[in-house]
């Protein structure tokens, strides 16, 4: 069985503090506050915090990420789309990790991969510059050999393989998923990849997911946000870590 590490992402913690105080991070009243909650994942086993700096901002904002990188235990683990504004922002908040991602406006959430394969050109000088920086790369990409390979050409060190397909489906093409999910840790791990996972897992589909060779962290939010509701954000991170070692 994986030894799995838990990075929380924050990012639905921020969201519930943008509907009440879009703007109004200096006011006394704005919360939840995000560093207490990264502290209270810290706690409780997670072995990093996970934040999607978007182009719109609509959860976090540019202090929160400065905040962040100052008070974490842990390490930061940004995840960003390859724009030159937020590039640069990572490269002055110098996050232990980065993970590079699609990102569409239109979107709730980050639905998909990276098209890594697609993006060679655009991407190379990003991540070289970011490796030069010191910061330990990863790409958002389907469990696809194609994209794989890209990570290689890239000089990523990491790929975390998006799972949401394999969340949102259930029978035969749910099995199916799973199985592109195995090949593609085994496969990545054979090129000399760290490779994570995240995306839709939960305290149920968790059972399989622990079990795919070679994972090394899941990067986790939606599920912890909704199950503290009702046990508390520290229960929730230790009750995930504890069905993770199954």
């Amino acid at each position: 069985m994986n030894t799995l590490r838990l990075g929380v992402n924050i990012d639905h913690i921020a969201t519930l503090r943008q509907a009440r105080y879009p703007g109004m991070l200096d006011s006394p009243n704005c919360e939840p506050d995000l560093v207490a909650a990264a502290a209270i994942c810290e706690r409780a086993g997670a072995v990093g915090i996970t934040t999607h700096l978007r182009a719109d901002r609509r959860h976090i904002q540019d202090a929160d990420v400065y905040r962040l990188r100052e008070s974490l235990q842990t390490k930061l683990n940004l995840e960003m789309g390859n724009t030159p504004e937020i590039v640069e922002i990572a490269l002055r908040v110098k996050p232990a990790d980065v993970c590079l991602v699609p990102e569409n406006r239109r979107e709730v959430t980050t639905e998909g991969g990276l098209d890594a394969a697609g993006q060679l050109d655009a991407l190379t000088p990003t991540v070289a510059r970011l490796n030069d920086a010191g910061i330990h790369v990863s790409l958002f990409v389907e469990p696809d050999p194609k994209q794989i390979d890209a990570a290689v050409q890239l000089k990523a060190h990491s790929v975390e393989l998006h799972t949401g397909a394999f969340a949102n489906t259930q029978g035969e093409a749910h099995l199916a998923e799973l199985k592109r999910i195995r090949e593609a840790a085994v496969y990545a791990h054979g090129l000399g990849l760290q490779v994570n996972a995240g995306h839709g897992i939960n305290y149920v589909n968790i059972a399989e997911i622990r079990e795919v060779a070679h994972l090394s962290e899941l990067n986790i939010g939606h599920t912890i946000v909704s199950r503290a509701v009702f046990v508390g954000l520290e229960t929730a991170v230790r009750e995930l870590i504890a069905a993770m070692k199954g």
